[in-house]
């Protein structure tokens, strides 16, 4: 039976050349889309490439630790003094309330919105891994911290050197600074990551975040008081908080302690086993981050 004219022959089909090419550019890998997941998670902590709104609360927690630090700065000059009012470590102490409200709120925007729009998978298709994923939100939170506690040390380094007091003091004293704000960063970002990662709700996030670090702060402060002796076994008791535990440790191994009410660890014992705790809390709380995420 003859085809009609109308009814295209099976053997008549026809290749379409629709332009579709390989790419044949460099390919960049696991290391370039890490990199590049750091660089975005770095920038979204303080804002940047977000709304206007989400600019403000960062920013101010930014700034307000640097000004604090001129004001100190400017009191020295002023008086003449040739000792600092305040101890670089000291200084984190006293601003630590601004660096929680900072990773409380910073801390779920790394990963609460990834999982309540659920794009996490998107990441994990190729070529980065799940390990990589954590390891770029963790270093990413990790240099916000560093970035917000080291610039109002060097405004308070800077400052002291202007009004002409020691050099040598206040760099030796600027390196312990330095020393205690790595430690908070790390131990914070593991902490308040663990817990953003348990929930897609970013407001949940941050009052957990902050509520973790208030009320553990506050308990250590009562245990340490019913303790009553302001010697060591009061001392024992900064291992309930992640902020006197960094305090505890660079107090200590610093010699930080001009009276019995500084808080430190209780003698080479307890230095030790401050460290064992900081280590393992931080080695914690990571790996179970990243298992959370092996999950998905």
């Amino acid at each position: 039976m003859p085809h009609s004219p109308d009814i295209p022959s099976a053997d008549g089909g026809v290749i379409h050349n629709i332009g579709y090419r390989r790419y044949q550019g460099p390919r960049l890998g696991r290391g370039y889309a890490t990199r590049s997941l750091y660089e975005q998670g770095l920038r979204g902590a303080f804002g940047l490439g977000r709304s206007g709104r989400s600019k403000v609360l960062p920013m101010a927690m930014f700034a307000l630790p640097a000004l604090i630090a001129v004001v100190v700065v400017a009191v020295q000059i002023v008086a003449g003094r040739t000792e600092p009012l305040v101890d670089y470590p000291q200084y984190l102490r006293a601003i630590g309330l601004m660096t929680w409200i900072f990773v409380a709120s910073q801390a779920p925007v790394m990963l609460s919105r990834d999982l309540r729009h659920q794009t996490v998978p998107l990441y994990f298709s190729r070529p980065i891994t799940r390990a990589d994923y954590v390891r770029a939100k963790f270093a990413a939170m990790a240099s916000a911290l560093l970035i917000v506690m080291v610039v109002p040390l060097l405004v308070l380094y800077l400052g002291s050197i202007l009004g002409k007091q020691s050099i040598g003091h206040h760099t030796v004293h600027l390196l312990y600074g330095l020393v205690a704000a790595v430690l908070y960063a790390v131990l914070l970002a593991a902490i308040s990551l663990l817990i953003a990662a348990s929930t897609p709700r970013r407001g949940f996030g941050v009052a957990a975040v902050m509520g973790v670090l208030v009320i553990t702060n506050i308990v250590a402060g009562i245990v340490s008081g019913l303790a009553g002796d302001p010697g060591s076994s009061s001392g024992w008791a900064a291992m309930l908080s992640p902020t006197m535990l960094v305090d505890g440790i660079v107090n200590q191994m610093f010699g930080l302690v001009t009276d019995a009410s500084v808080i430190h660890a209780p003698g080479a014992l307890g230095l030790l086993a401050f460290w064992a705790e900081f280590l393992l809390l931080t080695a914690a709380c990571y790996w179970f981050t990243d298992r959370r995420y092996r999950k998905i």
